[in-house]
């Protein structure tokens, strides 16, 4: 994994902007808790990316587990903040204020850790399934998994929508999968 640059950057004071643009006083606070929380770790970062990251052979085999809670809030560059915060910033504020504070808190707490335990299942299948080692020592880092499991919780809440990804009008029900690959495509890994 790559060691990413630290300090302010394009991207983090484009997420600044948007953030101002939508005002401090109109994002929930569990919301603004979780930006301010993965900007601080962007600026301020625990360790190096290389020691955060969830891998099969890290969390599993060398029993570091806490991987699993440190892996989600760190990002391996500005654009990937930037990215993942400003999914996070929309997502946050309808989902928030439909299922309040105290309850939107538990789901971010526990999707940051089970989609890092699907993350590993999922690596080990492809291991077995392809006969490839390589798969346990891919590492991750950032909270796009945990937007993914929120975006498919607001299809839930807000079903029949449409929405606009890349400017292309679909059905909120499959927006998240042409997310999801859109975001492979524009940040692969």
């Amino acid at each position: 994994m790559e060691r990413r640059q630290r300090g302010v950057s394009a991207g983090l004071l484009l997420l600044l902007y948007q953030i101002s643009q939508v005002g401090l006083q109109n994002i929930p606070s569990v919301t603004l808790g979780v930006l301010v929380l993965n900007i601080f770790l962007f600026l301020n970062p625990l360790r190096p990316l290389t020691e955060v990251c969830l891998s099969v052979n890290e969390a599993v085999h060398r029993k570091n587990w806490q991987r699993l809670l440190l892996a989600p809030f760190h990002h391996a560059d500005d654009w990937h903040l930037y990215y993942n915060m400003i999914s996070m910033l929309w997502k946050g504020i309808m989902l928030e204020r439909k299922l309040k504070s105290r309850w939107f808190a538990y789901i971010i707490a526990v999707f940051s850790v089970l989609i890092g335990v699907v993350y590993m299942v999922l690596e080990v299948l492809l291991v077995i399934l392809l006969d490839d080692p390589s798969y346990a020592v891919n590492c991750g880092v950032g909270f796009s998994g945990v937007l993914f499991a929120l975006k498919v919780l607001n299809n839930h809440y807000n079903p029949g929508r449409v929405t606009s990804v890349l400017g292309l009008s679909i059905s909120s029900k499959y927006a998240c999968w042409v997310e999801l690959v859109a975001i492979h495509l524009i940040s692969p890994g």
